[in-house]
């Protein structure tokens, strides 16, 4: 069987692009899955919330549980899903779910998540090695902001299809491995994290799809090829309100998001003492199976 993201197998990928384009959501409500409890999914629960992400890389739960501070809700939906191996990173809480709330101590008031500040495109963990990307994630959403708080969702495959269809040169301009470049993360004199180059798209060893990308404008350094300018410019007008593909929801208490670590955003919001999420990223992708 050929791979529709071999860009030399084009008859592959026509079939790919209208089967991808058919089932794709037209609305945000088309994403949310009613469930009774995230932790103890039912059989019928886990089907609906896998037909959606099928679909589009992502789902939308919605539970009665309000604001139930129970970090299971994030470890037990995860393990329904195959998503064990948790990312242990900077931030993150002992156990390796973040508390996304405001911070008021080192090293969290230092990072924008942490911060009541809006969230420009990204994958998450774009800066990590390769062999330690993120595949899967959830958020969950314990207490939302009094106002503001909305993300913005993007299913990364449609941002490849566009791409695509405008230039296949633009994927492979992507897809060099050093197209993307992150400096080192330094704090008070001492690196962090080195630089991490790599591709915007690449393959997954399962042959899925993966998507490492931000749209920040400071520190970062795009491969100087005019192709690579091009392909990033395109990219950016996909990553727009306008877009049909691009979903807005501000989750409330009880709703969360699983997904395949598609792009997404996070405006700024007020009230920023009350709001809290749960955050589990993951290097594993969802299975669907």
């Amino acid at each position: 069987m050929q791979d529709p993201f071999d860009l030399d197998a084009t008859d592959a990928w026509a079939r790919w692009r209208d089967a991808k384009l058919a089932a794709h959501p037209t609305s945000v409500d088309e994403l949310v899955v009613e469930v009774r409890d995230p932790r103890r999914l039912t059989d019928a629960e886990a089907g609906k919330l896998a037909e959606v992400i099928r679909r589009c890389n992502m789902a939308v739960y919605a539970s009665p549980l309000g604001d139930d501070p129970d970090k299971e809700i994030v470890r037990a939906l995860g393990r329904r899903f195959g998503l064990e191996r948790l990312d242990h990173n900077m931030c993150a809480d002992g156990d390796a779910i973040s508390s996304l709330e405001q911070a008021d101590e080192e090293p969290r008031t230092g990072y924008i998540p942490y911060t009541n500040r809006p969230i420009s495109w990204h994958t998450d963990g774009y800066y990590n090695e390769l062999d330690h990307q993120i595949h899967g994630l959830i958020l969950h959403c314990v207490r939302p902001a009094a106002e503001g708080g909305a993300n913005q969702l993007l299913d990364h495959e449609m941002a490849y299809l566009r791409l695509r269809e405008e230039n296949p040169d633009y994927i492979r301009a992507l897809q060099h491995p050093e197209a993307m470049c992150i400096p080192p993360n330094v704090v008070d004199g001492r690196e962090l994290r080195g630089w991490s180059c790599g591709p915007v798209f690449m393959k997954a060893p399962d042959g899925s799809l993966h998507m490492r990308y931000t749209h920040r404008k400071r520190n970062i350094r795009w491969r100087d090829d005019p192709l690579t300018q091009e392909a990033v410019a395109f990219l950016g007008t996909l990553l727009t309100p306008d877009n049909p593909h691009v979903f807005e929801a501000t989750l409330q208490s009880g709703q969360g998001l699983i997904c395949n670590n598609v792009l997404h955003t996070r405006s700024g919001f007020e009230d920023h003492s009350r709001r809290l999420l749960y955050r589990g990223r993951y290097f594993d992708r969802i299975r669907l199976s």
